[in-house]
């Protein structure tokens, strides 16, 4: 692996992790915290592609790469919210609010 793999890599996780923290929370997790969600995401979004036989094809491999490790990272970004000890405040505050 090269120099410019590894940079094309770090790149592709950390503008997947941006876009996926955008997408759900409103803001990233910062630039090393999207970094590490787009690489995890983009292996997860790859398993799934593989797993559930889908084929992405947008006309250029960095465009499908992105794709993947955006929809492998909200995914992931989901399940860590569904995972995540929350305070009984938190789970109710809507609840409790007076409108």
């Amino acid at each position: 692996m090269g120099s410019e793999s590894l940079l094309m890599i770090l790149v592709i996780g950390g503008v997947s992790g941006w876009l996926a923290g955008l997408l759900l929370r409103g803001s990233g997790y910062g630039v090393i915290g999207d970094i590490v969600v787009g690489l995890i995401g983009a292996f997860v979004g790859s398993w799934l592609v593989h797993a559930l036989h889908i084929s992405v094809n947008l006309g250029n491999a960095i465009a499908n790469r992105i794709v993947i490790s955006v929809a492998g990272a909200a995914i992931l970004m989901l399940v860590v919210a569904l995972l995540r000890p929350r305070s009984l405040r938190e789970r109710l505050g809507d609840v409790w609010r007076r409108r």
